[in-house]
């Protein structure tokens, strides 16, 4: 309770502080027009704050849609109202050096009032975020896009020549509450008529449960020579408080079968070859594997290449694109393209022509797109589902279609 009241008090504050800013600009309209202005500001606060202490104090599954939604509206709108007070901070030292000459001079006066171009700016600024991931999390989250790349190769078999492969990574169908957009997805998979399609991991956000509401809609998703998985980081449980060790096995399990009964081929550490007219090609796929700190290296690269020397063209699905740095272009050179997911393009950026930037590329040397070193390529798809915020502002839900083409030497 001692702890709310606390928080109350310094939104409160902020609240106040942003409210300079409204009167400010709101100064010359009619005195009517202003208190009904002044008077919904506070009505606003004092719904946000009811709505946070109702859902503070109130024993709510972790996934409510209602709680979901609710929380992170409350997040951006004071996030953003941070902005506006930047530019009032700004302001306020403007207005103390102003006072500070009127003291020390007798011939000019400057005028210490708020500056209400400044509060204008802030008040405008604060929108543009507020807006975007509003809309993000109304439109944003289920615009699904469908991205095309073509790679030529040397090394390429022939009979792979215009070889169509689809990759869709990090669902988390525990943050999705109705079936029906991953239905759509699911249709814009299949319109692609793939020859083979890749999920790289985080199929789930915690839990194997959290997979079985969307269950028979992935299973309609179909390729000519099957769909091929990975884990994530997010499907070992690693981040749920289990009763016993043996919870979380079984959860894996779960999720292991689940994933069988999809008719998804998983691949633990280990590889499959694809053969066409005589020639082959090599599709592996790692365990998670991370090159930061704080995410276990379950993945076994010396077990998954082991048995495709002899193969001239091959296909890693490893969930984490630090891997690639980390290991993958250091000691095994004949990788001729990773798949990776794991971003998100942090679910927020810009991301227009000539133009890409997110906070994640402070994180993650390769984080959205295709990537290449030598020979080898590496290619980050920024996912299909949500985590956490939900919604994408700039990197929307992602379909990778890659057409492989026999390139002249």
């Amino acid at each position: 309770m001692l702890s709310f009241a606390i928080l109350a008090f310094i939104l409160f504050l902020v609240d106040l502080y942003v409210f300079q800013a409204l009167k400010t600009v709101i100064q010359g309209l009619a005195p009517g027009t202003q208190r009904i202005i002044m008077i919904s500001y506070w009505v606003l606060f004092a719904a946000a704050l009811a709505v946070f202490a109702i859902f503070a104090n109130t024993p709510r599954h972790p996934s409510s849609p209602l709680k979901i939604y609710l929380t992170n509206i409350f997040f951006i709108l004071y996030a953003s109202k941070l902005l506006v007070i930047a530019f009032l901070f700004i302001d306020d030292i403007i207005r103390i050096g102003k006072m500070a000459l009127n003291q020390v001079n007798d011939k000019v006066v400057f005028n210490p009032s708020r500056s209400k171009f400044l509060s204008q700016m802030g008040l405008l600024v604060a929108a543009v975020p507020f807006s975007a991931f509003i809309y993000g999390m109304v439109k944003g989250a289920y615009d699904y896009r469908v991205k095309r790349v073509t790679l030529k190769f040397p090394n390429l078999p022939e009979a792979f020549n215009g070889f169509k492969m689809l990759q869709i990574t990090d669902l988390h169908t525990g943050s999705f509450h109705s079936t029906e957009p991953l239905k759509e997805a699911v249709r814009l998979i299949n319109k692609q008529e793939a020859d083979v399609v890749f999920f790289t991991g985080d199929l789930v956000n915690n839990v194997a449960t959290e997979l079985y509401p969307h269950l028979e809609t992935l299973k309609q998703i179909k390729a000519k020579t099957g769909v091929y998985s990975v884990l994530g980081n997010h499907d070992y449980g690693d981040y749920v408080n289990w009763s016993s060790p043996e919870a979380k096995k079984s959860n894996l399990s779960n999720l292991i079968d689940a994933q069988g009964k999809m008719g998804w081929k998983l691949l633990i550490n280990e590889h499959r070859i694809i053969e066409k007219n005589g020639q082959q090609i090599a599709i592996l796929g790692v365990e998670n594997w991370g090159n930061r700190a704080n995410f276990p290296k379950y993945g076994d690269l010396r077990k998954t290449y082991a048995g495709t020397e002899h193969i001239p063209f091959k296909v890693l699905l490893s969930h984490d694109p630090s891997h690639w740095d980390g290991e993958i272009n250091q000691q095994y050179p004949d990788i001729d393209l990773t798949l990776s997911g794991h971003t998100h393009g942090m679910q927020f950026g810009v991301n227009i022509p000539g133009l890409k930037w997110s906070p994640v590329q402070y994180v993650y040397k390769q984080w959205a797109g295709l990537y290449q070193k030598g020979r080898q390529y590496l290619y980050v798809n920024t996912g299909l589902g949500f985590l956490g915020y939900p919604g994408r502002v700039g990197f929307l839900p992602e379909i990778t279609v890659f057409e492989l083409k026999k390139a002249s030497v």
